[in-house]
């Protein structure tokens, strides 16, 4: 795909109203719907707005908050699903999850059901989710969507108050039937400012297991706000390559290449405000005013994220900035910048006489 015409995904956040106070909420959710929020007609008008990018249609993840506080939502993803629209979802593990939800939501389309355990115990879970009962209504909500054979996805938080249970997860996803399982690296915003993010080794770390899980696993797993997972994986499987071994996953991997916030990604607030990513909340244009379409081809900030040779710093030096690009998301919380180094990669380009680029340089 040509991700300077096109997004791959279109996160668009419905609503910022949530029953949760989880301790890393990008959003900062409360519990009631903001008066400014995109009226019906107004998301029917977007989504028309976003069948512009033309075929293959970015898929589209409607998102929160929670975006079952939304009376219109089965309305507004029948609309999307009339245009051509894949979508998935991401509600919040609350008591409003119901059986009846979940049929609705199959009913409805939905291609992919993301909750999130952040937590392999009911305590570590929802000490991060602020709601006791959380990690029991989610691991249900779990049990109802595998039951009427909805695809699930797990999100799980990488931050150093996970990082010891995340083998402990693992055995709690695999359990459930999954068909992905998702690991968001921290990023300091909105009430995540509370947390610390693990250490670049700590990371990198993290990334060489998740690349040994990978060869084995029954279900995908990827890494969000962490790209340098691809540099991970060419590196480990050009070793395996010279060690006269074959690496499963290579076809996953290379999807990602050149994905990254702004570029192959576009959110759209509650309010309407266009983003190049949940995680870099830096408006480039307003969807009351502006067509999303133009402003992803066409806005100078998406334009700038989506070249390479525009990275600054050691990622600016990087032989695998195509490939990955690191977190911009990171970069601008952390240092302010969107175009600067990612503060999360260990990776030192003058160290590596020997990079690996077979068929991306």
């Amino acid at each position: 795909m040509d991700f300077s015409q096109r997004p791959l995904l279109v996160y668009w956040e419905l609503t910022r109203a949530c029953d949760l106070a989880c301790r890393h909420c990008r959003a900062e959710a409360v519990p009631w719907r903001h008066p400014g929020e995109l009226s019906t007609a107004e998301g029917y008008a977007l989504l028309g707005r976003l069948a512009g990018f033309g075929q293959p249609l970015p898929h589209l993840v409607l998102t929160g908050g929670d975006p079952l506080k939304r009376p219109d939502l089965y309305d507004l993803i029948a609309y999307a699903r009339r245009l051509g629209f894949t979508v998935s979802i991401t509600p919040s593990g609350t008591t409003s999850f119901t059986r009846e939800v979940v049929n609705a939501l199959k009913e409805a389309g939905i291609w992919i059901l993301a909750l999130s355990i952040d937590g392999s115990t009911p305590q570590r879970h929802d000490a991060l989710r602020g709601v006791e009962g959380s990690f029991a209504q989610t691991m249900q909500a779990c049990l109802r969507a595998r039951e009427v054979g909805l695809p699930l996805q797990i999100n799980t938080l990488v931050c150093a108050e996970t990082l010891e249970d995340l083998p402990a997860l693992y055995g709690l996803v695999g359990s459930l039937g999954v068909v992905q399982w998702s690991l968001f690296f921290l990023i300091p915003i909105g009430r995540g400012r509370v947390l610390r993010e693990v250490e670049p080794r700590h990371a990198e770390g993290v990334m060489h297991w998740v690349y040994d899980l990978a060869q084995t696993a029954p279900f995908r797993i990827k890494t969000t706000e962490a790209p340098h997972y691809r540099r991970v994986a060419l590196q480990r499987m050009a070793q395996e390559k010279r060690n006269g071994r074959s690496a499963r996953g290579i076809g996953q991997v290379e999807r990602g290449f050149g994905v990254r916030d702004g570029s192959g990604v576009m959110f759209i607030s509650h309010v309407g405000e266009i983003y190049p990513a949940g995680f870099l909340p830096l408006a480039a244009g307003h969807v009351r005013r502006d067509d999303p379409v133009v402003v992803y081809r066409d806005s100078p900030l998406f334009r700038a994220l989506r070249d390479p040779n525009r990275l600054r710093g050691k990622c600016g030096r990087c032989p695998y900035r195509k490939v990955c690009g690191g977190s911009r998301a990171r970069a601008f919380a952390v240092l302010g910048d969107p175009l600067e180094s990612d503060p999360l990669c260990p990776y030192e380009p003058a160290l590596d006489p020997a990079p690996v680029l077979e068929g991306v340089a």
